[in-house]
Order: structure tokens, then sequence, then C-alpha cells
């Protein structure tokens, strides 16, 4: 483990990141995991409008809680002018505040590559399969974060044997991301060859994450078979819980959005539309439970949740993973 150079980009103890999930990423279970050892990441969306923190003060408030490294997720998908404005204050306050460890996703990470190499910072990129994972590279990421079949958020299509294969040859540290909770799991990636875990669902279901109970218990009681996955969030696949509301829903887009969310120029803005009209529903079901909805994020990481334990003994059950391997 010493020889990791994911270790040495991450400044971490462990190889573990907790993902940037919106609205689950609470600054105080960000301050959390990093203070157990791992990497806990911001999303500055879920920060600032739904825990309610001017975004500089809620970095602030994380140092307050860990002097330990934690990072942030950037969404590089092409929006508007005013969305990559603001993505662009949050990076430069992040590295202006001693950040040097980011995630981006679904978008060219170049621009952020850019400011933050020439502050001496790293940035992994989220990727599904091996064409996107060679177009960040050649934007200039230090490391692949490799998406598989059974994460929570954007949810990838291949095994994470598959996806190891097909990349192992990059050159860079591979993370492993979908289907981890557990310390057998995460012993199970570092044995297929990758330098360490990304992992969400099994953050949600602790203490220090502030979604309401309902969801925590949803998770506990879930099975993998419950997982299914969603166009109707974002218009790209999104792991669920198959609930009621799920039901009603639906997950697959209508013919017309399905024709927008393929053409190069609409598929943004349908993308955006989606992402507009689900953001408040996933956090008002977060925060308040079934008094407003059963609408769920999660991933198939479920089948190996339980409890609902502090990260410090999530972290403690994880590093027996880490050091068996």
């Amino acid at each position: 483990m010493s020889n990791s150079v994911f270790l040495k980009h991450t400044g971490t103890e462990l190889p573990i990141i907790c993902g940037a999930m919106y609205p689950c990423s609470n600054p105080e279970l960000v301050a959390a995991v990093s203070e157990a050892g791992g990497m806990g990441i911001v999303q500055p969306l879920s920060l600032v409008f739904v825990h309610k923190r001017d975004f500089k003060d809620g970095l602030c408030y994380i140092k307050s809680l860990t002097s330990k490294p934690f990072g942030l997720n950037i969404i590089t998908e092409k929006s508007s002018k005013m969305y990559r404005d603001r993505m662009e204050k949050y990076l430069d306050i992040s590295l202006e505040m001693g950040v040097r460890f980011f995630v981006t996703s679904l978008g060219n990470p170049r621009w952020v590559v850019e400011r933050v190499h020439a502050a001496g910072g790293y940035v992994y990129h989220d990727v599904v399969d091996r064409k996107w994972a060679l177009k960040a590279l050649e934007s200039g990421v230090d490391g692949i974060i490799c998406v598989n079949n059974r994460a929570g958020g954007h949810a990838g299509h291949q095994t994470p044997q598959s996806l190891f294969n097909e990349m192992r040859d990059l050159g860079v540290p591979l993370i492993a991301a979908g289907g981890i909770s557990t310390q057998e799991q995460v012993h199970a990636a570092m044995m297929l060859g990758y330098q360490g875990v990304q992992m969400g669902t099994r953050f949600i279901a602790t203490r220090e994450c502030n979604a309401h109970e309902d969801y925590k218990k949803a998770i506990i009681s879930a099975h993998e078979a419950d997982i299914v996955l969603t166009e109707k969030i974002s218009g790209v696949p999104v792991s669920v819980i198959f609930t009621e509301s799920v039901k009603r829903m639906g997950l697959k887009a209508n013919p017309l959005a399905r024709y927008m969310l393929k053409h190069p120029k609409f598929k943004h803005w349908m993308r955006m539309y989606y992402t507009i009209q689900s953001a408040w529903k996933l956090k008002e079901a977060s925060l308040k439970g079934f008094s407003y909805s059963d609408f769920w994020q999660a991933g198939k990481s479920v089948e190996g949740i339980d409890s609902i334990q502090s990260v410090s003994e999530v972290m403690e059950n994880l590093r027996v993973g880490v050091f068996h391997s």
C-alpha cells in the first residue's frame, strides 16, 4: 500500500473515496470520511442548495471538523454559462483553500485539469468504458474512476472485472466504483488490481449522513434485485430503489425525449431539463422521508448493508479488506 500512486495523490491513509452524492453529501459526512482516513468529496450543489451553506463557509466548516484532506466533485457536462461560471468559481475557491484532489464527471475535464495541475493538484475522472477513459486521459487527468454496472448514481454497463481488464494498460491509477459496501468487496477489488474504491450508498446509511431515517432504513431493507435504472432523473441511467414513487415515474424516457437525448445539439438541454425536474424531488425525499416521497438513489451495494453505523465503524471494517489485499 505504501507504493500506491493513488494514496500519494490523495494524501490519505486508506484508498477509499466517499463519492460525491446529490443530495446526501452533507459537510459532516465529508469531514467524517476524511477524518477516518479516507477521501471525503464535496458535492458543491449539495453543499450550497441542499445543506444551505455558502460555498466558502461550507469548506471552512469542513476544515473545522477535520485537518485531513478532502476533495471536490465538478460535473463538467456542457450546460449554461451560468452553471459553468459557478463551477469555475467553486474550483477557484477550493484551490485557494488548499483542496488538491478533484473528481470530474459527465464532460470534458480539460479546463479543470489545467487549473488544478497549475496548483499542484490531481484530477480523477468518472468513466464507464475505455472510450471515455482515453478521452479523459487526452485531457490530462491523473486517474480513472471505473464506474461499473453495480454503482449508485450514474451507473455503468460493465462488470468490475471487465472494466479493469480493458483499462489495466492505461498507466494511471484505476479506482473501482460500484457495488462495494463490505470488507470482502474491498478486498476483491484490490485483488483485481484496482488501487482504490469509491463508495456512496454505504455512507448514506451512517450516523453522520443527515439523510432521513426512512432513506437509511430503505437501504438496509433493500436487496440487489430492488435496484433499477431510470433515465428520468438526468437523462442517463441512474440507479434507484424500485419504490412506489419510481414505479409511478417510470424508468424510460418517452420517444421524443429519447430522440433529443441522442441528438448532439439537444442532448445537453434535455439532460438539464430532467436534472432540474428531479433535483427538488431527490432533495425533499432525502430530507423528509416518507412524509414527502420514497424517491431514493442507491446502488447494488445495498445487499451488504444491514445496519446504520458511524463512519469510523464503517471505515475500520473496510480497513481489514484493504490490508488483507
